[in-house]
């Protein structure tokens, strides 16, 4: 089994929307190194969801494109958001918590989703947004003039947030547009146009959730959800897992998880045999004693030949 590999290169193609502005990369990182996409546009209308090019990779509903870092812990490193192409800041917000989002803290967050956030005006009638930006790190204010490249703030988890990451979207009069497909289609797949003016390689491979569980599941309980766990006692076993589509023989699944202690476990798994779905699994035993109280979290990255794929991130509560 080939899983499509795809170099996006702007250079070698020109939008049907002219007036469209072409983008750099909008945070300062080595794409599929030090960041990745977890999520694009949802390209389907319906209740469904496919990415740009009928692939698996995009939520329903989701109106911009999510930028990973490779975990939760690079918040420490400010990473910082670049502004994508030349405009004038339109709005900014700033203020608002990086916290892992609950429903317990939804309300508060009501009209706050995207968080602390930028927003740019670009010439007819473009706009970018930058959501999730970190508490106190919003370095532009409304009116000034910024060129592409020019820091806007740091990443954060503000918002509706649980992993660290930017969301990034692109608006034409208010409306979303892809900027892996700017020009709205009725047939699926992709036709090659593109905003990008940075390679930004697509892969079909990706992972669907990675999730703690307390046992060691079958493929049917990570199917259905069954084997997910957001809480746990101190004597339960930790486990993280991710699952996975379209995998190949070689890939490689990497597991880390860190407690209020730091550092729990790491592991590298190498897939043995590629799938259409698959899921692996790594952890550790309860301690002597015990797990600490607190909040856990746990990364899942899938790398082919030193190239990150995909993430996925969890968090589970030892209470």
């Amino acid at each position: 089994m080939r899983a499509t590999y795809v170099a996006l290169i702007c250079a070698s193609a020109v939008p049907a929307m002219a007036e469209a502005p072409f983008l750099q990369l909008p945070l300062d990182c080595v794409y599929g190194e030090t960041c990745v996409v977890e999520d694009y546009v949802d390209a389907d209308p319906t209740d469904r969801q496919h990415d740009f090019t009928c692939g698996l990779k995009s939520r329903n509903g989701h109106r911009g494109t999510d930028f990973a870092l490779m975990s939760d812990a690079k918040l420490a490193d400010n990473v910082q958001v670049l502004a994508a192409a030349d405009g004038i800041v339109q709005v900014t917000r700033d203020g608002v918590l990086d916290q892992p989002y609950t429903a317990a803290i939804a309300p508060q967050l009501k009209g706050k989703e995207c968080g602390n956030a930028v927003r740019i005006g670009h010439p007819n009638g473009y706009q970018t947004l930058y959501c999730h930006l970190k508490k106190g790190s919003i370095a532009v204010q409304t009116g000034d003039a910024v060129t592409a490249g020019t820091p806007l703030g740091a990443v954060g988890m503000s918002g509706q947030s649980n992993f660290a990451h930017l969301h990034f979207t692109v608006l034409k009069d208010g409306q979303v547009v892809d900027p892996f497909s700017p020009t709205p289609k009725d047939t699926c797949g992709w036709d090659g146009e593109t905003l990008w003016l940075t390679d930004l390689p697509y892969s079909t491979t990706g992972l669907f959730t990675a999730s703690f569980t307390t046992w060691m599941p079958r493929m049917a309980h990570v199917q259905s959800g069954a084997a997910r766990r957001v809480d746990a006692t101190p004597q339960d076993d930790l486990l993280l897992y991710g699952f996975a589509f379209y995998a190949e023989t070689g890939d490689q699944m990497t597991f880390e998880a860190t407690g209020p202690n730091g550092p729990i476990f790491a592991d590298t798994v190498t897939i043995d045999k590629g799938q259409t779905q698959l899921f692996r699994t790594f952890g550790r035993k309860a301690p002597d004693g015990g797990w600490m109280p607190g909040d856990y979290t746990g990364t899942v990255k899938l790398t082919r030949d030193g190239q990150v794929l995909a993430i996925r991130n969890a968090q589970i509560r030892i209470e």
